[in-house]
C-alpha cells in the first residue's frame, strides 16, 4: 500500500490553495484513519469530525488519484470551523483492475466510490455524521469518480443482505477540480481537440479505445458520468485554475487536460438533462458561490432533504 499523502501536500500538488485563509493551521489527524471499506488493502478511508458543535454533521467525501493508491482531501481546517467532516478516501486504482482483467477498468474505481459514499452512509451514527447531508468531490482525476456518484441512478440494493449495499448514494452536491469528466474519446476530442487522456478506463490505450469507440459504445454509456445525467442528479460545480488561453509554462497535453473546455462541455449536457451545473475559472465567476468551497460548504449547511433509501 502506498503511504497516506499528507492533506498539506495534495492540497499545493492539486492548486487548491485559492481562497483558503485558513491554510496557517497545521492540518489536523484525522479522528479516524485507514478505516477499511473492503477487502481491498486500497479500500481505506480517513475521518475528519469537528471537535465542536453537537452534530450531526453534514459530511464532504473526497477521493484520491485512479492510477495510483493514494487519499487526497482539501484542507480539513475550512470545513471544520464551519461543522462539516471531512472523509478522504483511496480506492483500488485501474492498475489493479487491469492485474484482474476486470472489464472496464474504471468500474473498480467507480464501484469502489459508490461503496464509500453507501459505508459512510451505515456508519453514519457512528461517527455523529448526517446521512442525508453528504456530498462528494475530488481534483484532476479523483473528479471522476465524484461525479460518477453524482450522477448514476442509486446504487442501493434493498434486498442485499449486505447493510452497506442496502444504503443509498445519493448526494447533494458534487464538486470537481481541474476535472476530466467523460470516458469517451470522441467526446473528449470533441470538447478538447487533440487531448489524450482515459487509458486504460476502457482497457485499451486511447488510440485504440478512440478506434473501437462504436465498440466501448455499451460501455461508455454504462460508466461516463455525461452520459448519465438526468433531471434530479445533485447540483454539480467545476472549478479550473486555468482560462481558455494556455498559460505561458504550461504544456500543452497538461492544459489540454486540465483545460475549463471540458466543463463547458459537460455543463450544456447537464442544462440539457436539467441539471445545476456551474462553472467557475480566472474572469468566469458563478453566481451565488464564491468558489468551489463555498458551493460545498452553502450545499452541506442547507437543511437536510428526506432521507435516502436504505439509510
Amino acid at each position: 500500500m502506498f503511504p497516506r499523502i499528507l492533506v498539506a501536500a495534495t492540497m499545493v500538488a492539486f492548486g487548491l490553495t485559492v481562497g483558503a485563509p485558513d491554510l496557517c493551521a497545521a492540518p489536523p489527524a484525522p479522528a479516524h484513519a485507514d478505516v477499511s471499506y473492503g477487502p481491498s488493502p486500497h479500500q481505506i478511508l480517513d475521518i475528519y469530525v469537528p471537535t465542536k458543535g453537537t452534530g450531526p454533521f453534514p459530511v464532504l467525501i473526497w477521493y484520491g488519484g485512479i492510477w495510483e493508491p493514494s487519499k487526497h482531501a482539501p484542507d480539513p481546517n475550512r470545513f471544520l470551523t464551519a461543522g462539516i467532516a471531512v472523509i478522504a478516501v483511496e480506492t483500488r486504482t485501474m492498475k489493479d483492475a487491469v492485474a484482474d482483467k476486470a472489464s472496464p477498468p474504471v468500474s473498480y474505481v467507480l464501484n469502489d466510490a459508490c461503496r464509500a459514499v453507501q459505508f459512510v452512509r451505515a456508519n453514519a451514527a457512528k461517527w455523529n455524521l448526517d446521512p442525508a447531508r453528504i456530498a462528494v468531490g475530488g481534483g484532476s482525476q479523483g473528479a471522476l469518480p465524484a461525479l460518477y456518484v453524482g450522477c448514476v441512478d442509486d446504487r442501493a440494493d434493498p434486498k442485499s443482505a449486505d447493510p452497506v449495499a442496502r444504503a443509498s448514494t445519493k448526494v447533494v452536491g458534487v464538486a470537481a477540480y481541474r476535472s476530466q469528466p467523460s470516458i469517451d474519446p470522441k467526446r473528449m476530442q470533441e470538447w478538447v481537440p487533440g487531448v489524450k487522456w482515459g487509458a486504460p478506463a476502457l482497457g485499451y490505450n486511447f488510440e485504440e479505445s478512440l478506434k473501437r469507440r462504436d465498440e466501448l459504445q455499451p460501455l461508455i454509456e454504462a460508466w461516463s458520468p455525461d452520459y448519465l445525467l438526468k433531471k434530479g442528479a445533485a447540483p454539480i460545480y467545476f472549478e479550473n485554475n486555468w482560462g481558455l488561453t494556455q498559460p505561458e509554462k504550461v504544456t500543452e497535453m497538461d492544459y489540454k487536460v486540465h483545460s475549463p473546455a471540458w466543463s463547458l462541455g459537460f455543463q450544456k449536457l447537464a442544462q440539457q438533462a436539467g441539471v445545476v451545473c456551474h462553472v467557475k475559472y480566472p474572469d468566469h465567476p458563478t453566481d451565488g458561490y464564491k468558489d468551489i468551497w463555498d458551493f460545498l460548504v452553502q450545499e452541506l449547511r442547507k437543511p437536510a432533504p428526506a432521507a435516502p433509501a436504505g439509510k
